[in-house]
Parts: C-alpha cells; structure tokens; sequence
C-alpha cells in the first residue's frame, strides 16, 4: 500500500469519526495519567526513603531527675552510666556507624531552635534529657538497638524518625495504589471503547469495505487504515497524558518542594523516566485491542 495512499485513508477516516477519535484519546489520556502519578509516587516513596532513612538517627535518651519511666525512678543519668553506654555503642561497630554524644546543655539549645512558639520558652533544662544520636550503617538494624539500651541503666528511651515517617510513607503508598486502581479502571474502559469504536466504524462503512472486497483490495489496505486511526488516537491521548503529567509536576509538586526543602520530592527528570513506560503501555494496549477488534470485526 501506497503511504501516501493510506495517509489519506486515515485522515479521511479521523475526520468522518471524529468524535469516536476523541473519546479514545480522552480516556487513554486519564488512563494513563493515573498510570503516571501511581509510578512517579512510587519513585516518591523509594526517593523519600532513600533521602530520610540516609539521615536516621536511633536517640537513646538518658534519665533526668524528673523522668517519671519505671528505669529511672526520677533519678538523673550519672557519668559512669554515661561512660559505659559510650563504651558499649563503640563495640557495637560496623551495626554502629557514627555515635555523638549530646549533653543536657546542648538538647536544651537544639530544643530552643527548634521550637520558638512561646508557649515553650518556659520549659527548664532539666526537663530536657541528654542523648546518645547514633546513626546506624543499615537503618533496619534499629531492633537490635532496641534491645541492647532499652531498660539499661541510665536509658529512659529509645526513639527511631522511622516511627514518625512511616505514616507518610503509608500514605503515598495509598496514593500509589489508587492511583494504580484508577488507572486499571480506565484502562478497561479504553479497551471497552477502542473495541466499540472501531466496531461502529467498521459498520459505518460496510458498503466501502465491501467495494474493496469486490475490487480485490488486500486484508492490509482493508485493515491497516483501521489501526493507524486508533493508534494515531491513542498516541494523541499519551501526549496529553504526559502533558498532564509535566503540568502535575511542575504546578504542584515543585511548588511544595519550593516550601518544604527539607524534603526530598521527584521532579521534571523523575517525569521523562516515566514517560516512556506510559507510552509503550498506551501503545501496546491500543494496538493490542485494535487489531483484536479488526479480526473479529472487519473479515476480508
């Protein structure tokens, strides 16, 4: 078949089925921009990981006079049990990556940085407690820690982040997963509407398909213009995915990044990783089903 030749069968036939184009393009497009926010908030969650598990840090918190813990019994930490705890992190190595110690002195000037609302700049020193900040060569270590200084003498806790990260990480793991269960939805519809689509246009032109038959016009001549129209629809419909995507990223992703950098969020590159994936699915999808509806549809 002549490229020139089928060119003008498709555009021929795009413009007679126009809105059937459209509604292909539309659905692929939500489709497959519910694919892309499922990959980019995977990346999100493994990015995040990546960037806040690099900086955990297990706090072992030492007693203070007015710990009320069952360990401490209101008493204050003494040096020797400091000395001791230091000795026993440092025999701890390679589990044990870096340890510093933390006196009252300084968790009391942290403390200030960290929360200027008025509403604590009453709080003594003493209420503040020392702490070893012990950062670990694998951060899922963090049970063998719990164990070796939880209860020992002069331990009144402890802390992991990973405690306070991991309700984030379990909601962008719901919003991956819905999206993922959206983008499922959708793409059932766009296989339910491809196949519909391309069986209304072949009933729409039965009388031309028939002429072809009669005049000895080959299976592909038939065919081929078929599938061109849907995919051409369906590559359309990856574009506008994509575009969306881009938009989702740079209007409202970057814009939190701008506001909260001590977060590390995907950005344009994490976008052009994906879209490649979102595309050879879009077109697999389409030409899978087209051709599937061709067979079944238009006999020649």
């Amino acid at each position: 078949m002549r490229p020139l030749f089928l060119l003008g069968e498709v555009w021929t036939g795009l413009r007679r089925s126009a809105s059937m184009a459209t509604s292909i393009m539309i659905v692929t497009a939500v489709s497959l921009l519910f694919f892309g926010i499922g990959l980019l908030a995977q990346r999100q969650v493994e990015t995040a990981k990546g960037y806040w598990y690099d900086k955990v840090e297990v706090s072992i918190f030492l007693c203070t006079k007015n710990s009320s813990e069952d360990n401490c019994r209101r008493t204050a930490v003494t040096q020797d049990q400091i000395d001791h705890l230091g000795e026993q992190l440092n025999t701890m190595k390679p589990v044990v990556k870096d340890v510093a110690f933390e006196s009252q002195e300084e968790a009391y000037k942290r403390f200030k940085e960290q929360f200027t609302n008025p509403a604590f700049q009453d709080t003594p020193q003493e209420a503040i407690p020392a702490a070893y900040r012990v950062k670990l060569s694998n951060p899922k270590d963090y049970d063998l820690m719990y164990q070796a200084f939880n209860g020992a003498p002069g331990v009144s806790s402890v802390k992991d982040i990973r405690a306070i990260l991991q309700p984030l990480f379990r909601a962008m793991d719901f919003l991956r997963y819905g999206a993922w269960s959206l983008s499922a939805l959708m793409l059932v519809c766009t296989v339910l509407l491809t196949s519909t689509t391309v069986r209304q246009v072949a009933w729409s032109r039965r009388r031309e398909i028939a002429i072809k038959r009669v005049v000895g016009a080959s299976k592909a001549s038939v065919q081929l213009p078929f599938m061109v129209e849907t995919l051409s629809a369906v590559v359309a419909g990856c574009l506008l995915a994509i575009g969306g995507l881009v938009a989702f990223v740079y209007y409202g992703v970057m814009q939190l990044a701008r506001r909260f950098q001590d977060f590390r969020w995907v950005d344009m590159s994490d976008v052009w990783a994906v879209a490649p994936t979102m595309a050879v699915l879009g077109i697999i999808v389409g030409g899978v089903v087209s051709w599937l509806a061709l067979i079944r549809y238009v006999r020649v």
